[in-house]
């Protein structure tokens, strides 16, 4: 691609599996054959990714949907906008409790979402410390916490107060009883299940709508000094967003999962072979038809702010207009 505004870009990400279309890309050399020379930059969360993001010291990220209007709202302290023009995984997230405190409470894998819920509700009523976790306040994980515990109860899922961990802490925190659930993407549910300290309770796909999770983000400025630029970033990664979907041997992506220290437990089409197959799968489907941010993602993402959040107040028109200036088109 001609006329680059800009050839070496970074982007910053959060070990997790749907930042695999931007890995791959790179991997495959699919940045190169647009002109780009990019380097990955490993975040340690996503305060830090948004920082160094809105500050120019990343051009591009793998990002929280929920960051964009966040920032638009000035809900982030630092009222940088962010923009979007692809999806990188739409809401694929899991809630997982201690396999200890589903012994106590009688959860099983039977369990409706609904009936899990009113077990959690029910104890915490009953002044049992139940600390429960998600990775940053404006996400999907956050609102899919709230919105399962007020199946059960609206006020206590109003009230209850949650921890913020990045996902690769999630883990280390269950196991030393710190938290005693989170709800995060995955590869961090299955570990912890292998590890056998944990079990996935509930889907956000059976609590909240089909939105987007993860999207990748730019700063307004940037989008509009590197439009060419971001459109060779864009395709690229579209480009292995496809080769995903339709790839049967997943061998050499499970390999770059692994070398990039997202995948970090046993799973084969010998061992733990269930997962091994969900996991290729939940790949194959972040994105099931477009990547293409869409409006009512964004309005959806703002509506749980204002529900969750009683200092918020915005009228319908100005939810439409954040919402639109979330998004980039290069139509």
């Amino acid at each position: 691609m001609t006329d680059l505004e800009k050839t070496q870009i970074q982007i910053g990400y959060i070990p997790l599996l749907d930042c695999v279309a931007i890995l791959w890309a790179k991997q495959r050399g699919f940045f190169d054959e647009v002109g780009l020379d990019i380097t990955l930059i490993k975040e340690a969360s996503w305060a830090s990714l948004r920082d160094r993001l809105a500050f120019g010291f990343l051009d591009a990220a793998h990002c929280l949907s929920a960051m964009l209007p966040a920032a638009a709202l000035g809900e982030d302290q630092l009222g940088i906008p962010l923009q979007t023009a692809l999806v990188l995984s739409h809401n694929r997230a899991f809630i997982s409790l201690s396999q200890k405190l589903c012994f106590e409470l009688d959860i099983s894998s039977q369990d409706t979402v609904q009936q899990s819920a009113e077990k959690i509700v029910s104890a915490i009523q009953q002044q049992k410390p139940v600390q429960l976790a998600h990775v940053f306040k404006q996400s999907i994980h956050h609102y899919c916490l709230r919105e399962w515990l007020a199946l059960a109860d609206r006020e206590l899922a109003q009230n209850i107060k949650l921890a913020i961990l990045p996902p690769p802490y999630m883990v280390e925190a269950l196991a030393n009883q710190v938290i005693d659930g989170f709800c995060v993407g995955e590869p961090w549910n299955t570990q912890a299940e292998l590890l056998g300290i944990s079990q996935i309770v509930a889907s956000s796909q059976d609590i909240i709508p089909k939105v987007a999770d993860k999207v990748l983000a730019v700063t307004s400025e940037w989008a509009a000094q590197h439009p060419n630029t971001h459109l060779a970033l864009t395709q690229a990664i579209q480009k292995a967003q496809q080769e995903l979907k339709d790839l049967e041997d997943y061998a050499e992506v499970w390999q770059m999962l692994i070398d990039f220290n997202i995948i970090q437990f046993q799973c084969s089409d010998s061992i733990h072979v269930q997962k091994f197959h969900s996991i290729q799968n939940i790949i194959r489907h972040f994105v099931d038809e477009s990547s293409q941010p869409d409006i009512e993602d964004f309005k959806w993402l703002i509506q749980q702010m204002l529900k969750w959040d009683n200092q918020i107040s915005l009228n319908d028109a100005l939810i439409e207009k954040i919402s639109q200036n979330c998004i980039l088109s290069f139509s």
